[in-house]
């Protein structure tokens, strides 16, 4: 069976410039595709590097990838006017080639009331930066979700911000609160504080009290018990309640809490609660001694975000000389995320106990050592932030990986085909190999022969096939066949050496048919 199938893949290889052609003419001559097809087809067509910009310009409305791209500005225009609200919404979410002046046409162009809401919001998500005739225009828009808004969007002149506070809508008017405290006047804080509605009294109160001692009769009298006692300042007596006879959530909260005496921290740090605890273990006013003596247990499986305190510390040396050698595994990974680093504190973290810590300076630290790096390799397969790493750190090892050929191991395995020495026989041994992973590294080596990537094209895993569907010397043949499944049509688009003539067909394929026009 094998022998057949090598002699199989070997005449399918084969192709001459007339039954390229002619493979060619096959797929212009055969059904229009319909349905997922037509999509596959779009999508693919986007994504491949070798379709001409006007020619993608052309699959505007038939793919979603089009709007991730960094698109001309005629093509951003003619999405801004587009009939079908998804490829506008998604022109706001995606797009990042967008103007001020663009921005505005396409919120206030948009007379749904709803959908000029949502652009008015991812218009903020992306901090967008919006004249200030456009931020006047929505702060007195007639839908209030979107003057909600309106108040995240960047550089809102005072005298918008001002007018905000004073909004009809109390949703409005505890979004002023909540974003933007600090730029408001005096007057306007009080008045807001006084607030008849009890939401938007409770988010200026949260404010007020962020640097006002806040006391127990106001804790109590608001809506502000699951959400004051971490940000909060609040006054010793209530601070010690909470400490002492707080619930463990209150007590978690309060752990975190910037305000909070020492000896409270101190009292924290010995509470029953191991959650309680292990708040007070990542406070920053902590000493590494301190740090040291809370009894915490931590997961190395959790998902951990990078301490904040310690990521706004990672251009001071001392701090992460000092801080690379705590007892606490996340404060340690945290560091682990800095750009740079200097030798010393490299070399610590690189024997790191808590191999997560030798995964994020594998990822995040431009002087990451080789050999941990390899180290990593054997282990990590890579994350959807940083796919390459650490295989594609400039660090990692790219010379005598030629003693892997042989390893056990197929992470290490086919580290071979890296090394500058090694040969097409070695890609093509590699392309029969019994791992997966193995044989998905040889079929994604340029060199692999166009015999071998048909012969894969039938391999039982889908990253494989797909991986050798992209070889490009693939015969014409094959590639029209791929292009008529739906397993691999996405794919087949995609192939680089796909003419761009057969492109501008299909794309014409592609467009939705146009009712005649009776004659008269």
């Amino acid at each position: 069976m094998r022998e057949r199938q090598e002699a199989a893949a070997q005449t399918k290889a084969q192709e001459s410039p007339e039954e390229r052609a002619a493979a060619w003419a096959s797929l212009l001559r055969g059904p229009r595709p319909t349905g997922r097809l037509r999509e596959l087809w779009a999508h693919g067509l986007v994504l491949n590097p070798s379709t001409p910009e006007d020619v993608r310009a052309r699959l505007l409305g038939l793919s979603h990838f089009l709007l991730w791209r960094h698109l001309p500005t005629a093509v951003v225009e003619a999405a801004m006017v587009h009939p079908e609200w998804k490829v506008r919404e998604l022109l706001a979410e995606a797009q990042p080639n967008i103007t001020a002046e663009q921005w505005a046409r396409l919120i206030l162009g948009e007379e749904h009331p709803r959908r000029r809401w949502v652009l008015t919001l991812l218009a903020a998500e992306r901090r967008a930066e919006l004249t200030e005739t456009v931020h006047e225009q929505l702060s007195a828009d007639s839908y209030a979700p979107v003057r909600e808004e309106t108040v995240r969007l960047p550089g809102l002149p005072p005298r918008t911000v001002t007018a905000l506070a004073a909004d009809p809508d109390p949703a409005v008017r505890a979004m002023v609160c909540a974003r933007a405290w600090p730029r408001l006047e005096i007057p306007v804080r009080r008045n807001l504080l006084g607030d008849l509605h009890g939401k938007v009294r409770a988010e200026a109160l949260l404010q007020h009290h962020q640097d006002h001692p806040m006391t127990r009769s106001v804790f109590h009298s608001e809506d502000l018990k699951g959400r004051a006692a971490q940000p909060c300042c609040l006054e010793r007596d209530l601070a010690e309640n909470l400490a002492r006879h707080g619930t463990p959530a209150q007590r978690c909260a309060l752990a975190g809490n910037p305000h909070l005496d020492p000896d409270l921290v101190a009292l924290l740090a010995r509470d029953p609660d191991e959650n309680v605890r292990s708040v007070v273990a990542t406070r920053p006013d902590l000493t590494e001694e301190q740090r040291s003596g809370i009894q915490i247990d931590f997961d190395p499986r959790g998902h951990h975000h990078a301490l904040r305190w310690v990521t706004a510390l990672h251009d001071d040396t001392d701090a992460m000389r000092r801080l690379a050698a705590s007892s606490h595994p996340l404060v340690r990974r945290s560091v682990a995320r800095a750009k740079r680093l200097p030798p010393d504190v490299i070399e610590r973290l690189a024997q790191d106990e808590d191999r997560v810590v030798q995964l994020f300076l594998a990822e995040s630290c431009d002087d990451a050592p080789a050999e941990m790096l390899l180290r990593v390799w054997q282990w990590w397969t890579g994350s959807l932030s940083t796919p390459d790493r650490p295989r594609g750190h400039p660090n990692f090892p790219r010379h005598g990986l030629l003693c892997y050929a042989e390893d056990q191991n197929p992470r290490m395995r086919q580290l071979a085909l890296d090394d500058p020495e090694s040969t097409l026989e070695l890609v093509e041994r590699f392309s029969r190999d019994t791992e997966v992973e193995v044989r998905l590294r040889a079929a994604n080596d340029p060199r692999l022969t166009i015999a071998s990537a048909v012969r894969m094209l039938d391999d039982p895993h889908e990253r494989i096939r797909h991986a050798a569907a992209l070889h490009p010397q693939l015969p014409a043949r094959v590639l029209v066949q791929l292009l008529r499944d739906t397993d691999t049509a996405q794919t087949a688009a995609r192939h680089p050496a796909l003419p761009v003539a057969i492109m501008e067909q299909m794309i014409q394929w592609l467009q939705p048919p146009t009712s005649a026009t009776p004659s008269p």
